[in-house]
């Protein structure tokens, strides 16, 4: 079955970092909004390493805003059963050339997943920013525990953001 990405993507005009996710999970889809399953590490590791609250929308989205952070997913629609990345089947990509025209201010593109990355970098080879793949957030990744992903996560946005966290 083919499915269409519900949600518009949270930028600001000031934005400096894009982070990208590969497709809305079936919880996100319940609850319309990014990283919405109850056990996904997303906003968790955020929230701490920004000392910000993140347990509505709201906050999150004052969160995104007030650290120069945009969010949204590389996938505009694809085929899937379930809502591991590995799933996911003949995927058609947003217009992130385009994205990228109307907010010139982004300096960088992380990514949650590997999917997400070589989705990315397979359909765009000529965007000339550091693409920086984070630690998947997702309880499916349980190889790695949170207070390592957070730890990399804060890294990485030290290092390729330029973010003093």
């Amino acid at each position: 079955m083919r499915f269409f990405h519900p949600f518009k993507p949270i930028v600001f005009k000031d934005s400096k970092i894009l982070i990208l996710g590969s497709f809305p999970s079936i919880k996100s889809f319940e609850n319309n909004f990014y990283y919405a399953h109850p056990k996904n590490q997303f906003w968790p590791i955020m929230g701490e390493i920004f000392s910000m609250p993140v347990k509505t929308k709201e906050d999150k989205i004052n969160l995104l805003k007030r650290n120069g952070i945009a969010l949204f997913d590389v996938a505009k629609s694809c085929e899937r059963k379930n809502s591991l990345d590995s799933n996911l089947k003949n995927c058609e990509v947003h217009d992130f050339k385009e994205f990228l025209k109307k907010y010139p201010n982004i300096k960088a593109i992380f990514f949650t997943g590997r999917k997400a990355y070589d989705l990315f970098r397979r359909n765009f080879k000529d965007i000339d920013l550091p693409l920086v793949l984070l630690p998947s957030p997702s309880p499916a990744y349980a190889s790695m525990k949170k207070e390592e992903k957070l730890k990399k996560f804060r890294e990485l946005l030290r290092e390729y953001g330029g973010l003093d966290v």
